[in-house]
């Protein structure tokens, strides 16, 4: 008995152990880090460029009243209008945000160290639409003679609501999180509006007076490019880039 009961034994121990080193193993291979994007090949690296183009019929622009203000009005030569839609003598559209939306993967990218501006001048905010990356600064400048009052109204990042003086010091803020868009206001003068698309890469820019866009250097790869306008929306293209392929994504919103 004594015999079975020892030989019972010698067969059982090597399944323990058998056990205990696979489930060792299963850890170890649950806890591995994700390995790390190939890094980007400068010499493989492409571009996107192309316009935002409008069709149809431009809305009527919309004066803005100042008068109450007699410093806004003395800050601006002339008749002020609203920023909402903003056609070119080209038939483009000038403050349309064009960023890659998917496509890079888990790619990180460094923050840059210079913040982007955004400046209150003539009772507006400059530039109506601007890009940053999340965690790099944000960087707010009063040039006004007025009192000015920045109220950032994001969804995914942390909400502030800050008076700004003529004369103050500048304000220094950062989002934590990429957020496409956040629209700033001004509780002292409600036609100041402002946008910022917070993106977690560098692959945005936005067009200007000739309605034009250029994002370079992104690696060859399967990207979603979108476009947001503020009073149209956003326009999506899939595109595939090659390697140190130029390729143009023109988007069309319509009146």
């Amino acid at each position: 008995m004594w015999w079975s009961l020892f030989l019972s034994l010698l067969l059982f121990l090597p399944v323990i152990g058998c056990s205990r080193s696979e489930s060792a193993s299963n850890k170890q291979t649950e806890s591995k880090p994700p390995a790390a994007p190939a890094p980007i090949n400068p010499e493989t690296v492409g571009t996107i460029t192309g316009k935002a183009e409008f069709q149809g019929v431009a809305p009527p622009e919309v004066r803005i009243r100042m008068d109450a203000v007699p410093y806004c009005v003395s800050a601006n030569k002339g008749p002020v209008y609203a920023q909402e839609v903003e056609v070119n003598a080209n038939k483009t559209l000038k403050d349309v945000f064009i960023y890659v939306k998917d496509g890079l993967g888990d790619r990180n990218f460094p923050i840059p160290s210079k913040p982007v501006l955004l400046e209150q001048k003539g009772c507006w905010y400059y530039p109506h639409v601007l890009g940053i990356m999340a965690g790099q600064k944000l960087d707010v400048k009063n040039g006004d003679q007025t009192n000015h009052n920045i109220h950032v109204l994001p969804t995914d990042n942390r909400e502030w609501n800050v008076s700004q003086p003529p004369g103050a010091a500048d304000l220094i803020e950062e989002f934590a999180r990429p957020e496409v868009m956040i629209p700033v206001k001004c509780n002292v003068h409600p036609w100041m509006k402002a946008y910022i698309g917070v993106l977690r890469h560098p692959f945005y820019a936005v067009t200007g007076s000739e309605g034009t866009y250029t994002i370079k250097g992104l690696p060859p790869g399967n990207y979603t490019i979108e476009a947001w306008q503020e009073k149209y929306g956003t326009k999506d293209q899939k595109i595939t880039l090659g390697p140190k392929e130029t390729k143009t994504v023109d988007f069309t919103f319509a009146g």
